[in-house]
């Protein structure tokens, strides 16, 4: 049940995300693509926050909240599956290092997508701006210390090829997020509201792919689980299909576990009641083979393992010296 929640983390938030977007824009459309009070006069496209500040303000509080949240937990969520070595550890402190790092980056990117919704473009320009910058320099740079990681993972896991994989996607959201918000920057500087709007539209969701890739992390975990959970199936069903005791009937019975058995067998051969004194007694005080310490108390004792082995056909009697 937990393997399958790894993976749903990122996607849960992912679409949490992506459903806000959708219904804000179309929202907006429906309406017939109002000019709202937050809008500049020569401004034909709304900005998300725009939105954002109308009707739709407890909407776009609560999933922006819910978005960010569930995607932090998904960072602490990976760190932990590291520490316990269901996801590959990590090899130095410098690793965990930037795992951290990144964590704190995400929390500071959080921070700020949540209170630029609640500190809206219409009442509250100012902070809304400086809170946007907060939201997504925090997860650029949450993302760098990400990539960081990874690549120093992949020198030692080469092995696994979803290090690589995870480490292009983050690197290529890097570079195409830092892109696009420079060109938002300047666009907003030269009044260019439009492009800008559109440029805005366009970092969001791209960010929805940057949280959806995150669930190829949590892959092998859920492997991890699949795996050993069929590994205790099996042994279950190799241990329930007989009883387990210490005869013959056990599963590898003369190799696995069963040493003991043997021993007491063997010490049944070697025991100085065993065949030496029976033939010594036999032998020497004429009291032949009926002497009951000589073949049977040898036997018994070797039986006396869980290993039995089973008592050898008696010899012919010898011919009788007392005539």
């Amino acid at each position: 049940m937990w393997g399958i929640s790894y993976w749903a983390v990122p996607i849960f938030s992912s679409l949490v995300w992506l459903a806000m977007l959708i219904a804000m824009l179309t929202t907006w459309s429906v309406q017939g693509s109002p000019h709202y009070p937050s809008m500049d006069p020569n401004q034909r496209i709304a900005y998300i926050s725009d939105v954002g500040a109308q009707g739709l303000k407890p909407l776009f509080i609560a999933m922006s909240a819910v978005t960010v949240v569930s995607l932090d937990l998904a960072f602490v969520l990976e760190r932990w599956l590291r520490h316990k070595g269901k996801l590959t550890p990590n090899t130095s402190f410098w690793q965990k290092f930037y795992s951290v790092c990144s964590i704190i980056a995400s929390i500071a990117g959080a921070a700020g997508l949540i209170l630029l919704s609640i500190f809206d473009t219409l009442r509250h320009p100012h902070l809304h701006d400086g809170f946007l910058v907060l939201f997504i320099g925090g997860y650029i740079i949450s993302a760098i210390f990400i990539c960081w990681e990874y690549q120093r993972l992949g020198i030692h896991f080469r092995e696994h090829s979803i290090l690589r994989y995870s480490f292009w996607i983050k690197l290529t959201f890097i570079l195409v997020e830092l892109a696009l918000a420079i060109a938002f920057g300047v666009t907003q500087n030269q009044k260019k509201y439009n492009a800008a709007a559109v440029l805005e539209w366009t970092i969001s969701f791209i960010f929805f792919f940057y949280v959806l890739s995150f669930f190829i992390d949590f892959m092998p975990a859920v492997r991890s689980k699949h795996h050993q959970s069929r590994e205790t199936e099996m042994d279950m069903a190799e241990q329930g299909g007989m009883p387990m005791g210490d005869g013959a009937a056990n599963d590898g019975q003369y190799f696995r576990g069963n040493t003991n058995g043997h021993a007491n067998g063997t010490n049944g051969y070697a025991n100085a009641n065993g065949h030496t004194n029976g033939h010594a007694n036999g032998y020497t005080n004429g009291n032949g083979y009926t002497n009951g310490n000589g073949y049977t108390n040898g036997f018994s004792n070797g039986a006396s393992g869980p290993g039995h082995i089973p008592k050898p056909a008696d010899s012919a009697p010898l011919p009788s010296r007392n005539f």
